[in-house]
C-alpha cells in the first residue's frame, strides 16, 4: 500500500514521503492515528503543489538543522561506565546515556534523534544524529570502565615466531 506520510517516523520516513507499507500497517494505525494518508492521484497532486508553496520553508527547517549539526562538529563524548572483570557492562550504554552527555556539555538534542545500537562492552563506537533527512552527524562515543583513563586495547601477545628448519628427509 503507497502512502503520505504526514509525520516523520523513525524507521519509515520523513514527513511528506511517499513510502509502501504492508495494508494493515496502513489501515490499521498510520491513517487512523493521522499519521498518513493513502497516496491516491489527487494526494499526490495536492502534496507537489503543497511542497511547491513551502519550498522557503523546508529551506529554512534544512537551514536550522545545518546549524544544530553545526554545534556538534569537533564533539567527542567519553562514556564512564560499571565494568565487570571480564570487560562487560552492567547494563548497557544507549541512546538515552548519549543524550545526557550531551546535555552535561550544553548540547540539547532529542534522544529519539539518535541511531545506535547498545553498547555493551569498552571500547570505541559511533552515535549518529539525525537532525533532517539530508542532515546526519557522527558522534564518536568510547566507553571506559569507571576509573580508567583511557581505552584499554585487548591483550593479545604475539609469540616469537620460531625459524622452522629447513626441511630434512629422512631415510
Amino acid at each position: 500500500m503507497e502512502i503520505i506520510l504526514k509525520e516523520d517516523i523513525i524507521g519509515l520516513g520523513y514527513k511528506n514521503d511517499i513510502v509502501n507499507v504492508k495494508n494493515g500497517y496502513g489501515r490499521n494505525y498510520l491513517i487512523p492515528t493521522g499519521k498518513a494518508v493513502i497516496a491516491s492521484a489527487s494526494a499526490k497532486k495536492i502534496l507537489a503543489e503543497n511542497l511547491k508553496q513551502q519550498a522557503h520553508k523546508l529551506a529554512a527547517i534544512l537551514a536550522a538543522a545545518e546549524k544544530e549539526a553545526e554545534a556538534l562538529n569537533g564533539v567527542a563524548l567519553t562514556i564512564e561506565a560499571k565494568v565487570s572483570a571480564t570487560g562487560a557492562l552492567y547494563g548497557s550504554v544507549n541512546a538515552a546515556t548519549v543524550a545526557e552527555e550531551l546535555a552535561k556539555k550544553g548540547i540539547e538534542v532529542d534522544r529519539k534523534k539518535i541511531i545506535m545500537k547498545d553498547i555493551k562492552a569498552v571500547g570505541e563506537y559511533a552515535a549518529t544524529v539525525v537532525f533532517h533527512k539530508q542532515v546526519k552527524v557522527e558522534i564518536p562515543v568510547t566507553v571506559l570502565a569507571e576509573g580508567q583513563d583511557e581505552v584499554a586495547a585487548p591483550a593479545v601477545e604475539e609469540a616469537p615466531v620460531a625459524e622452522a628448519p629447513a626441511a630434512e628427509v629422512a631415510e
